[in-house]
């Protein structure tokens, strides 16, 4: 039975501890390094110097030369041809998906790996490419070439002999569009990619005959002419492209444009959102429907069960308990494992889990949240400067948590005039705390003000329960560290879980989650999760809470108090977990353009949001409120 040590960790800690400690001073290393010398002289019979001399360098040179401020320039790396094609599509998925590596599936680019699967399965290839020979009608699959002279990269998808050279094949999903006779004919950004391959194949000294595009849904080529035109065309855009990357601003993003209803970038983009939060005083964009999700429908896998394992066999995760199987989940139906207490991940599945980019929470058996298991982040460099940067500026730091406690208060005080019944004074109180967020000169006067907002909210927090409610839970103050009553154990691990939704959001979309504006950061603390869960907390974690005890899905048997806090029980968890899940889940109306959404969605537009003004692309940042 492993047990528990109550010394201090020997860890990395040291430093946090020190600082925690006042009382701890440094090593006297005068006298000790005094006592090194002294017994170093009685071993060596000899007395050893103190002085700096004895260290002093052989040589040195009358004359140092003068340091060099030039840095040597990092030669650009050589451009994918399928980049090069996502800047004739549009420059600002381009910059997102090469300079930044960002990059969403959806159901077209899915479709369109399906549309490569034949022609991803690479032929025989001499070792030197110039030596390449196709008779009239072999074909060679999945050609890999890059020049130094061109800069590009590609892999062709077909090379075809034919009588006078070599036809280069490229598959696309979709069809070709029509010209003005109604004849098929290559899509202007497809035709780009094409004409960059047939550069590479004549730059390795090949007869490039011809190319042409072969659209999965007319299922036909469509031929592309090789112009002189055309070939000078690309080698412009790779000109370009590269002057774009180099810049390191990313181009704003394309207005009213129907590519971007295509564009697997819509949801890292939000081309109609950005341009509003680039230029709020103009009239919001009248938006019907919200932006597609980046695949958020995936399950979630909670394991709370002592001594159970999740492991991987072949496509599934397999949550086992000392050997026997007690349930499956197809791989790629998951969108996240949380654990709780002394589950175990095998190997396997954690690499699994990084490889496929599913988060893995960890959290106590009594539901505090204890750390992330994640992939390599998204590049996010752009936006990570700014943060940095922008954090050492205190106007802008106050900027953003004047708006994050706005965005509380309003939420907080929108809670009780729906559900509860406080005074009008107090209700009176609370929107005048909201506008004083506005005039706080300080993050101490703003905390304040927050401080007095939040008393005044939980001190009529109770009249938020039914009456049948009322009379099994009682509500007086907010308490925690533990919580000593079920409706604080509620709200505790309803912000430890919302606290690891926004660290894996800020995570996915690029941002420091330990790096905040309004919180200060400490270690292991998502500061910056802190900062975007303010505006979340009444609507999602309060209102989780209330629900369950308000329709008696939780009673007091789900519970268990002792010295050590009050805490949810195995069952009540689970009950809980469904609640979570409903509200999530649940759709509200965003305040600025309209449309509707799941909350959980609605996490992620934020972050983007505060993403974009990080990254200097928006004027300011709008907190999330309801009405």
């Amino acid at each position: 039975m492993p047990t528990r040590r109550s010394s201090h960790k020997r860890s990395v800690r040291s430093g946090r501890e020190r600082e925690r400690d006042p009382a701890q001073v440094e090593l006297p290393l005068d006298p000790l390094q005094q006592q090194i010398h002294e017994v170093l002289s009685a071993e060596l019979g000899a007395t050893v110097s103190l002085q700096p001399e004895v260290l002093a360098p052989k040589e040195v040179p009358a004359v140092l030369p003068e340091p060099s401020t030039a840095l040597p320039e990092e030669p650009a790396p050589l451009m994918p041809v399928r980049r090069l094609q996502n800047y004739a599509y549009c420059p600002r998925l381009f910059y997102y998906q090469w300079v930044e590596n960002l990059f969403e599936e959806n159901a077209d680019t899915v479709e369109g790996s399906a549309a490569h699967r034949q022609t991803d399965k690479p032929s025989a290839l001499p070792e030197d490419p110039k030596e390449l020979e196709l008779p009239e009608g072999a074909r060679l699959r999945s050609l890999q070439l890059e020049s130094e002279t061109l800069g590009l990269v590609g892999k062709i998808d077909v090379c075809e002999g034919t009588g006078d050279g070599i036809e280069v094949i490229d598959h696309k999903k979709g069809s070709a569009r029509r010209g003005e006779n109604g004849e098929r004919v290559a899509k202007e950004y497809d035709a780009v990619q094409v004409a960059a391959y047939a550069l590479l194949l004549r730059e390795q000294g090949q007869t490039v005959s011809a190319a042409s595009i072969y659209y999965t849904s007319d299922r036909r080529r469509v031929p592309v002419p090789l112009t002189d035109e055309l070939l000078a065309g690309v080698l412009r855009l790779r000109d370009e492209a590269r002057a774009v990357a180099a810049s390191a601003k990313c181009p704003p993003p394309l207005r009213d444009d129907p590519r971007c209803l295509y564009c697997s970038a819509y949801p890292i983009c939000l081309p109609n959102e950005s341009a509003f939060w680039a230029a709020p005083s103009t009239k919001p964009p009248e938006l019907k429907e919200a932006p597609r999700p980046p695949g958020d429908d995936g399950e979630l896998l909670v394991v709370q069960k002592p001594g159970c394992t999740v492991g991987q066999r072949g496509g599934e995760f397999v949550v086992s308990e000392k050997g026997k199987d007690l349930q499956k989940f197809p791989r790629n139906q998951v969108r996240a494992i949380y654990l709780y207490g002394a589950v175990q991940l095998t190997a396997q599945a954690a690499q699994s889990c990084l490889e496929d980019g599913i988060d893995v929470g960890y959290f106590s058996p009594a539901g505090r949240f204890l750390g992330l298991l994640r992939g390599l982040p998204t590049s996010g460099v752009d936006a990570r400067l700014g943060q940095y940067r922008m954090f050492g500026e205190w106007g802008i730091r106050l900027k953003i948590a004047r708006e994050v406690v706005r965005a509380k208060i309003h939420n907080q005080r929108v809670m009780l005039m729906r559900n509860g019944d406080a005074p009008d004074q107090t209700l009176r109180r609370l929107a005048d705390l909201r506008e004083l967020t506005e005039k706080a000169g300080d993050l101490d006067t703003l905390r304040g003000v927050e401080g007095t907002a939040a008393a005044l909210y939980f001190e009529h927090f109770a009249t938020m329960l039914s009456a049948r409610a009322g009379m099994d839970f009682s509500f007086t103050e907010r308490n925690r560290r533990p919580p000593r009553d079920p409706l604080n154990a509620l709200l505790s691990q309803g912000y430890s879980i919302l606290s690891k939704e926004l660290t894996g959001v800020c995570h996915a979309v690029g941002l420091d989650p330990f790096l905040g504006f309004y919180h200060q950061p400490r270690y292991g603390r998502p500061a910056l999760a802190l900062d975007l869960m303010e505006e979340f907390r009444p609507l999602i974690a309060d209102s989780v809470a209330l629900s369950l005890l308000n329709r008696g899905e939780l009673t007091t048997n789900h519970f268990s108090i002792s010295a050590s806090g009050c805490f949810l029980r195995e069952e009540g968890r689970k009950i809980f977990w469904e609640a979570w899940f409903r509200r999530l889940d649940s759709e509200v109306t965003h305040p600025q353009f309209g449309y509707a959404m799941s909350y959980r969605r609605m996490l992620e537009v934020q972050a983007r949001q505060l993403w974009r003004y990080v990254r200097g692309e928006a004027e300011r940042y709008f907190g999330f409120t309801t009405r």
